[in-house]
């Protein structure tokens, strides 16, 4: 086995036990706790509800990992969240996990559920709420509650997706409280789980301070009282699996929309073993390797149509299909090329001519209704005044023009590096990706490592000496090697997936299901706008 494929494997297996833990959720205990209540936990629910033997592309696992640690943790932002199948169609999952504090609230919760709704909307996926959530997690209720991002957003999404004619099923199976309230009677339809499910806009104990009323949560918000009294929620259910069973009969009933008809033949498998991919990249993010083994290991039999191949060389572009779907790849070339005034490029580097050409493929994809996906591992635009004097901002902006404007779907897969002006050409997140995952490989920052901690390194050096301090070369060692955990630390795929930067980390073999349940999902939405590049200096 290559030095390559086993540096790979461990951090696949890594990969593998982190969401091991991940999905234990607030731990055994309260997973025990939730079962003697007679309840399922949210992956169980999510399990059970989906169609048998389909795929579940998760969206959010690591979001919190590392983070709140003062408050206990908050194992996936305390919510499940995902892209599964129910009835045959593809439908936004959100389910709230109950055995982290309750299922409460944090700032990167809100987050989350708002990347949900996003998805849901661009794509037109109907969505199921399964609620049991305490609300606002009150210790940080300031960061929660009043912005423009916060939680509020959640019901003014409910309200807009409506109107769009987005489907959005709403299950109580758990508290829901206070503005949480909002979210299932905002739905089109709503459940309630007899003798765990509740909903009010207050509590007994809030009621009995702010009035005076003696009341249990039953008689104040059970399912006897919202199915028979109230008529706030549709269906009064006697177990989850009742419930979850309703919500399958509902979509099994639903309508067909227009699509997008995005292209789509039979599939086939690629001609090379994806698992190959294992020995083809390196785990040390400065060496190279050629992308086109990548990307024949990732399309259907191989089949790759390549657009300007002689042309700016340090990018790929060209036509394939991934699991049937036709898509137009734009991949960052690692190993050394030589340029058409027969010079040699670095790899991971964009130059002038390169994103040129990646500009008017874009343009192209756009004009034949073809999805994009990015293969990203990017070190950043060419810099020096050759570069300059030869317009690199200027073509610099026109690809991310293109890629800004781009009205076909987008996919992005962060392989290794991206970094700098780089992550924005090759479609990073405030490009508006449908979805963009991350191999264990990937790294994402300003600058790499390296360069960054000795431009900080520099910074302070030169602070401390204008104070008038000594800086040995002992001392300097020492803050370099802080600098460069600290900034090391940062550059993990682990530390973005937990602020959402990425929707997930995916093993390497999970590319063409994810690519594919991506364009899929899209083809919900036909395209609203045609493509226009605006005013941009050519």
């Amino acid at each position: 086995m290559t030095t390559e494929k086993l540096g790979m494997t461990a951090l696949v297996e890594d990969l593998n036990k982190r969401l091991a833990e991940v999905k234990l959720g607030g731990g055994q205990k309260r997973i025990d706790a939730h079962h003697k209540k007679g309840k399922l936990t949210a992956r169980e629910r999510v399990d059970y509800l989906i169609d048998k033997g389909s795929d579940f592309v998760e969206i959010g696992a690591f979001v919190g990992d590392g983070m709140y640690a003062e408050e206990g943790g908050c194992p996936s932002g305390g919510v499940v969240c995902g892209i599964g199948r129910v009835e045959g169609r593809l439908v936004m999952i959100v389910a709230n996990d109950a055995t982290v504090k309750a299922g409460a609230w944090f700032p990167i919760t809100a987050k989350k559920n708002l990347r949900a709704q996003e998805i849901a909307i661009e794509n037109r996926l109907p969505v199921v709420y399964l609620v049991d959530s305490a609300g606002v997690f009150l210790p940080m209720q300031a960061e929660v509650f009043p912005d423009k991002e916060h939680f509020g957003r959640l019901f003014r999404n409910n309200a807009v997706m409506s109107s769009m004619g987005i489907v959005q099923v709403a299950a109580i199976m758990g508290s829901c409280v206070a503005g949480g309230a909002y979210l299932p009677i905002m739905s089109d339809e709503a459940l309630i789980v007899e003798g765990t499910g509740s909903v009010f806009l207050a509590g007994s104990y809030l009621v009995k301070s702010a009035i005076g009323e003696d009341v249990d949560n039953e008689t104040l918000g059970g399912a006897t009282t919202h199915s028979e009294i109230s008529g706030v929620t549709d269906y009064k259910c006697p177990d989850d699996q009742t419930c979850l069973d309703t919500i399958r009969s509902i979509f099994g009933k639903m309508g067909s929309n227009t699509l997008a008809g995005y292209n789509r033949i039979e599939p086939l498998a690629p001609k090379l073993d994806p698992q190959d991919i294992y020995d083809i990249l390196p785990v040390d993010r400065t060496k190279p390797y050629d992308m086109y083994d990548i990307i024949s290991r990732l399309v259907d039999d191989g089949a790759f149509d390549e657009y300007k191949a002689l042309y700016g060389k340090s990018l790929i572009t060209g036509y394939a299909r991934i699991d049937g779907w036709a898509v137009g790849i734009v991949a960052n070339q690692r190993k050394m090329v030589k340029s058409k005034k027969g010079e040699m490029q670095m790899g991971g580097v964009i130059y002038s001519d390169s994103a040129d050409k990646a500009a008017r493929f874009i343009m192209n994809c756009n004009q034949k209704k073809i999805p994009l996906v990015f293969l990203q591992d990017v070190t950043g635009f060419m810099v020096g005044s050759r570069s300059e004097h030869g317009g690199i901002i200027k073509d610099g902006a026109k690809m991310v023009n293109a890629v800004a404007n781009s009205v076909v779907p987008k996919f992005t897969v962060v392989i290794g590096n991206s970094y700098g002006a780089g992550n924005y050409a090759m479609c990073g997140k405030a490009y508006d990706p449908r979805l963009i995952v991350a191999w264990p490989t990937a790294q994402m920052a300003v600058m790499s490592g390296a360069a960054a901690a000795k431009t900080l390194l520099q910074i302070q050096v030169a602070t401390m000496q204008a104070k008038g301090k000594e800086v040995s070369p002992e001392v300097e060692h020492e803050l370099l090697t802080r600098i460069t955990n600290s900034y090391n630390e940062q550059l993990s795929p682990y530390y973005a997936a937990s602020r959402l930067w990425v929707d997930s980390i995916i093993d390497p073999l999970e590319t063409r299901k994810v690519i594919s349940t991506g364009i899929e999902a899209a083809n919900n939405a036909p395209i609203e706008r045609p493509f226009n590049m605006g005013v941009l200096q050519v």
